[in-house]
């Protein structure tokens, strides 16, 4: 029901109450048919005020109905918008967890391979360390084989004796 059709409604009422106030007075001047005229007519109207003020509180009745359907769309439609921006917000930790597992993986795989570089490299030094061990010793063998040599010739030439 229209806000104009509301208004009829109430000008209709308000003329129907001024009409029905004036009837009693109307009906104690009156006498016999004047007066069971005015009886049915007060009793008529009466019902026509009624209905328009039973019309009006259905009108209220649908307003509070249509306000509170405004208000449960309101609320859904900021539901789903919030359901929207949680779903959004989802996919993107989603997408920023998938690349940080790449990440992990590409820094493991790294881990990896450096532990196999260090592996290597260890038994490259201990190649190496035994290497120089072997040289150190090969070296000690020669200087004191030359050391010995020297000696002998040394002897020979300046102490024994000259036949």
């Amino acid at each position: 029901m229209s806000s104009e059709e509301f208004e009829k409604l109430h000008e209709i009422y308000k003329s129907l109450y001024e009409e029905l106030k004036l009837m009693p007075e109307t009906a104690l001047k009156s006498h016999g048919e004047e007066r069971k005229r005015l009886v049915r007519t007060f009793d008529e109207r009466q019902g026509e005020a009624e209905e328009v003020t039973h019309q009006q509180s259905q009108r209220a009745l649908l307003l509070q109905g249509t306000d509170a359907l405004n208000n449960a769309t309101q609320s859904i439609e900021r539901s789903q918008r919030i359901a929207a921006e949680t779903d959004q917000i989802g996919t993107d930790i989603i997408e920023e967890l998938g690349e940080q597992r790449e990440q992990l993986d590409r820094t493991r795989n790294r881990l990896v391979n450096t532990g196999e570089n260090l592996s290597r490299s260890r038994k490259i030094l201990r190649a190496m360390s035994r290497r120089l061990m072997t040289n150190k010793l090969l070296l000690a063998v020669i200087i004191l084989m030359e050391l010995a040599i020297l000696g002998a010739v040394v002897y020979l030439k300046f102490f024994r004796k000259q036949s």
